[in-house]
């Protein structure tokens, strides 16, 4: 019932999926490590907060379980559906932050030991941060998918149940109102002015 793992490493998604459905348990580690790193870095660009976003993409991959013995071959990508999933788990819990009065989580260090360059590149990452989170949530989805994740417009429309236009136009306004945000702040971050 279980591939060589070998096999496993060229196999699909998809693939993987039904695999594991079928009792492999191989195609589950292989697909978790594929799709949770990615699917953890966006959530923590959406929350501001990695154990927020540890949680969220648990719970996305613990329904991705489920639901795997009723996955339908090639109506979905699993990573769309996944990054679906974490995209609406992240929104419930802004939502619900919001409500209780948590507006702004603690930013989490990476941990890396410091060099000049890493400071640097921390405070930049800090910046892009602290930028993104001034944005309308559902810019901040949009730009976070396409511009961080990596994510075409086709995808990002579906896992944010939009049109293509609307992706367009909310990156498009993202993208400015980052670039409105972080203008004042080069040479502060370390960006020369060439």
């Amino acid at each position: 019932m279980s591939m060589p793992y070998d096999a496993l490493s060229d196999a699909s998604d998809d693939a993987l999926l039904v695999l594991y459905a079928n009792g492999d348990a191989d195609a589950a580690r292989l697909l978790t490590g594929r799709l949770a790193p990615r699917a953890l870095g966006y959530a923590q660009r959406v929350l501001g907060d990695r154990a927020e976003a540890e949680d969220v993409v648990q719970e996305a991959m613990l329904r991705l379980w489920r639901m795997a013995p009723d996955w339908r071959q090639g109506e979905a990508k699993v990573s769309t559906w996944l990054y679906r999933v974490v995209a609406n788990l992240c929104t419930d819990r802004l939502r619900k932050a919001r409500t209780v009065g948590l507006d702004a989580a603690p930013e989490v260090e990476d941990g890396q030991p410091g060099a000049v360059a890493r400071l640097e590149q921390a405070d930049r990452v800090r910046a892009l941060d602290a930028a993104l989170a001034k944005l309308p949530e559902r810019q901040r989805q949009a730009v976070v998918l396409r511009h961080l994740e990596g994510l075409s417009n086709p995808e990002i429309a579906e896992v944010m149940e939009i049109g293509v236009e609307a992706v367009e136009s909310l990156t498009a306004r993202g993208k400015r109102a980052l670039a409105a945000a972080l203008a004042g702040r080069r040479a502060e971050l370390g960006y020369g002015d060439d």
